[in-house]
């Protein structure tokens, strides 16, 4: 169910240089699956177009989630300025989330996240650990000072970070380790930079339960205005899906990327 709804916000912190922290209260909560995004509009007139932002964790209980962005132009310049007791106009949740119900206790997942795209995996990790299912994450940034959630992740599993540059962990891309990686897994997931994504795409296309949440520039938030298409593979021309409609989680070897 899509809502609309003026969502209060509870805290705001600066976790990592232009990376944000906001925990969001209100009823939509209780609708929030896995996976999904958040719509929001820019409380600034001259802004017209929703941000969305994928939503990292989730706690129905509390009616309380937590929306982890980076400052990337004018509109969220606007919400990092905002403080406590405030609100914010959203909609949402919007989007097909990560399938997990197939994953039984014993089992295990791979977690595969660069940069901005970890935020969305914590709840995913949250969630499986709390079925019993033996989660390992591989988190890759630039630098040791671009480093988020490892602490979280950590929670609910073995954590490995790789930094571009060597300044924390191991040196090089998530590639690196997840190639030299011997277990296998039942179910993979992963979010982050394009050539990320095509890099797990195409290591694990012939996976059946391998997954990628996908990143897109979009306008309507709901599926009408087809401006974050994705093309499937074998498809006609004219054929597509779209991120904020049947995604932003797609099977991987599923899409031209």
């Amino acid at each position: 169910m899509i809502l609309k709804e003026k969502m209060t916000i509870l805290a705001q912190e600066e976790i990592a240089p232009s990376i944000f922290s906001m925990v969001l209260a209100g009823q939509m909560v209780a609708e929030m699956e896995v996976g999904q995004f958040v719509h929001i509009l820019v409380p600034d007139q001259s802004m017209l177009l929703r941000r969305p932002i994928s939503i990292s964790e989730i706690d129905k209980e509390k009616g309380q989630c937590r929306l982890i962005y980076r400052v990337e132009g004018q509109g969220t310049e606007v919400f990092s300025k905002m403080t406590a007791g405030q609100s914010l106009d959203i909609m949402g949740p919007l989007g097909q989330g990560f399938p997990f119900d197939f994953l039984e206790k014993g089992q295990s997942a791979l977690i595969i996240g660069g940069g901005i795209g970890v935020p969305p995996l914590v709840e995913l990790a949250k969630q499986l650990h709390a079925k019993g299912v033996d989660v390992h994450s591989v988190i890759g940034f630039a630098t040791d000072k671009a480093i988020i959630l490892q602490e979280e992740l950590s929670r609910y599993g073995s954590v490995q970070v790789t930094t571009d540059d060597g300044s924390y962990g191991q040196k090089g891309y998530v590639s690196i380790v997840v190639d030299g990686l011997e277990k296998s897994f039942d179910a993979v997931y992963a979010c982050g930079a394009p050539a990320m994504m095509t890099y797990v795409d195409q290591k694990f296309e012939e996976h059946p339960h391998a997954y990628l949440s996908l990143e897109a520039r979009m306008a309507c938030g709901m599926g009408a205005c087809y401006a974050c298409v994705v093309h499937p593979k074998g498809a006609a021309a004219h054929e597509n899906k779209r991120v904020c409609k049947e995604g932003p989680v797609f099977a991987t070897g599923s899409l031209n990327l």
